[in-house]
């Protein structure tokens, strides 16, 4: 974090110092774990649903912390504020905006959103240092706790922003003020919750009206609700897609036998091959978002080109394939999971178990995909429906009415029988493929996170196995 006094943070948060010296100086980082406070730190005290950080507050200050940001006194040095939340993030944007030299990145979707920003931050960081939010700490707290972490030498500060209600990432963009915003895509994740795609494109385009007139809005030129957002940002637009008019564009996409995509490609300064190392043809839109910033941010072609070659996945179970000794293969993609996603999963299955007399039997285990309100129930026989024309060799379907839905539709859409199941629970799921899978077999495991549907690829890699 960029240096500041107590004096400096509680006239940044609106706050009082309590016991504190004005002069004392906050050198960072910010923890909200007090096992995790260095010296020099700052430790925030949350109160959530088991636990109060106001009980840690002598431990994390025993443990370096020069003070904690608090909602009432500790009896240590303090910073004391009426909500530690809104705090953290006025805090954060004090920081960023001292950074005068970060390039701050934005980028959000309905899917896709922690796999593009963990391969914009991997180009990225080819020019210079960078951060970047671990995994998908992309809300309220999670942003300015990514933010907290810039320091006066940070070149590019690459943001993640989701939202479940309208106003979410005009929030966020209010704490880091993006100068490249990136919209993946509109889907129906978390349709429940704002009703329509419209809805949720009016509220994922917060993002470009937050840009300046010398930014960069980034666009899925495939996505008709994402294109429309050009007429919502007075920045420049740019285009990525595999539509002919997009400023950035991938042509001859292939996939190899192992499921991973292969392209050229096109932008205004030139053309370049690129071979991926991620699995599934969806990362092909990923991956042209990210060069679309990394072009935008003066990366060349060609080095942008070898860095999406070289680039994986860092964040864990989203396409995380591992090979067992005996053959099979095991794709973890239970980190979350909505209709779009789950529909490039199943087709990066398919595409990993290959073709012809060599294909390999495909199973797809999937759980719930929550938050879809009302389309619920067709959306998972949709599903299921699509297993079937995809030629999925069997789907197993876990849990409870909407699995089941998901299962139904698979059994209406062709004579599948035995090839496809419902069982109850990730147990039972276990106990039914340890009972049928063969060596060579490619297991797909998805769901929506609370589901916790990763526990059945930890339990068929118990045995060992060594990720590729």
């Amino acid at each position: 974090m960029i240096a500041l006094t107590l004096a400096e943070v509680a006239a940044a948060v609106g706050g009082t110092l309590d016991g504190a010296d004005p002069d004392a100086l906050v050198t960072g980082p910010v923890e909200v774990d007090s096992r995790k406070v260095s010296p020099g730190g700052l430790f925030a005290a949350f109160v959530g649903e088991h636990v109060d950080g106001h009980d840690y507050a002598a431990t994390a200050v025993g443990a370096g912390a020069v003070a904690v940001l608090a909602s009432r006194p500790v009896g240590v040095p303090a910073v004391l504020v009426d909500s530690v939340v809104e705090a953290l993030g006025r805090l954060a944007r004090t920081v960023v905006a001292r950074a005068e030299d970060t390039a701050v990145v934005a980028l959000t979707g309905s899917a896709g959103k922690t796999s593009t920003k963990d391969l914009i931050a991997q180009l990225l960081q080819r020019h210079g240092e960078t951060v970047y939010p671990p995994g998908s700490l992309n809300n309220e707290i999670g942003h300015p706790m990514t933010a907290l972490r810039v320091e006066a030498g940070t070149r590019h500060l690459v943001m993640e922003m989701g939202a479940r209600h309208k106003g979410d990432i005009e929030y966020l963009t209010s704490i880091t003020p993006p100068r490249v915003g990136v919209v993946l895509n509109v889907g129906t994740a978390h349709v429940g919750e704002f009703g329509s795609k419209e809805a949720i494109a009016e509220a994922k385009g917060e993002l470009v009206e937050a840009l300046p007139a010398d930014g960069a809005a980034i666009l899925n030129a495939d996505d008709r609700l994402v294109r429309a957002m050009a007429s919502r940002t007075k920045a420049k637009v740019v285009l990525f897609g595999e539509s002919p008019d997009a400023h950035v564009r991938a042509t001859d996409v292939r996939l190899d036998a192992t499921g991973r995509p292969s392209f050229t490609l096109t932008t205004p300064a030139g053309s370049a091959p690129v071979q991926l190392r991620l699995y599934g043809e969806h990362h092909v839109s990923n991956a042209l978002a990210a060069a679309a910033v990394a072009v935008e941010l003066g990366m060349s072609v060609d080095d942008t080109a070898a860095a999406l070659g070289e680039a994986g996945a860092l964040s864990r179970w989203r396409m995380e394939v591992v090979d067992r000794a005996d053959g099979l293969t095991v794709v973890n993609d239970a980190y979350n999971a909505n209709p779009d996603s789950m529909r490039a999963a199943l087709r990066a299955l398919v595409s990993m178990g290959g073709r012809g007399p060599e294909r390999r039997r495909t199973w797809a285990v999937l759980g719930e995909m929550r938050e879809l309100g009302e389309e619920s129930l067709a959306e998972h026989d949709a599903i299921g429906r699509l297993a079937v024309r995809l030629d999925v060799t069997k789907l197993v379907a876990v849990g409870g009415r909407e699995a089941a839905c998901m299962e139904l539709g698979a059994r209406n859409e062709g004579s599948w029988g035995e090839e496809s199941v419902l069982v109850s629970d990730a147990d039972a799921a276990v106990e039914l493929l340890r009972s049928q899978l063969r060596p060579g077999d490619v297991v797909l495991v998805k769901a929506s996170r609370s589901v916790g549907l990763e526990k059945v690829a930890e339990a068929l890699l118990a045995d060992g196995g060594a990720a590729r």
